[in-house]
């Protein structure tokens, strides 16, 4: 293995270290969620709801929570409690703005929840908290690619490995 193809792996690792509490509030607000919608049911101007089901209060704190928590380790770890705290926060905050946002959107295409809307459905929660946490520190485009293509990757095989675990009713 030559020194690039090395200092590719350990970028990717980087990255997927810095995106973790992103990852880990977007799969705990799924494990923890159900209750109460976001949307309290509501429905928007064009008589479809606002957001959906999907997106729950229960799902939000607690994944937020999680995502948040995963951060304060990673500020232990570095040393630097207060930035792993705010970090962890954005990056958990933002992913599950982001997949609200997402479940907006479908609504407003016409796109029942569980439906697929490629792309928008792997990517929605990453471009939230990388939005958010860009707020608090600077995302190199370097970052923001390998995420993306990482979080695809990702984002498939834990669908499939769902669907195999009868966690999820679809593959994708």
């Amino acid at each position: 293995m030559s020194i690039d193809n090395i200092n590719f792996l350990i970028t990717c690792l980087n990255v997927i270290y810095f995106i973790l509490p992103a990852y880990i509030a977007n799969l705990s607000g799924l494990a923890f969620g159900g209750t109460t919608p976001v949307d309290m049911n509501k429905n928007f101007i064009d008589k479809r709801q606002i957001i959906g089901n999907g997106v729950t209060w229960k799902g939000l704190i607690f994944g937020t929570i999680s995502g948040t928590l995963v951060g304060i380790a990673q500020g232990i770890i570095s040393g630097d409690i207060i930035s792993g705290l705010i970090l962890g926060f954005l990056l958990a905050f933002g992913a599950l703005l982001g997949d609200a946002v997402g479940s907006f959107i479908k609504r407003r295409l016409n796109i029942d929840r569980g439906r697929p809307a490629p792309i928008l459905d792997q990517l929605d929660f990453i471009a939230g908290a990388l939005i958010l946490a860009s707020l608090f520190v600077k995302i190199s485009l370097t970052t923001v690619g390998i995420a993306i293509i990482i979080t695809l990757i990702l984002h498939l095989l834990s669908n499939i490995i769902a669907y195999l675990l009868n966690v999820k009713e679809v593959w994708y």
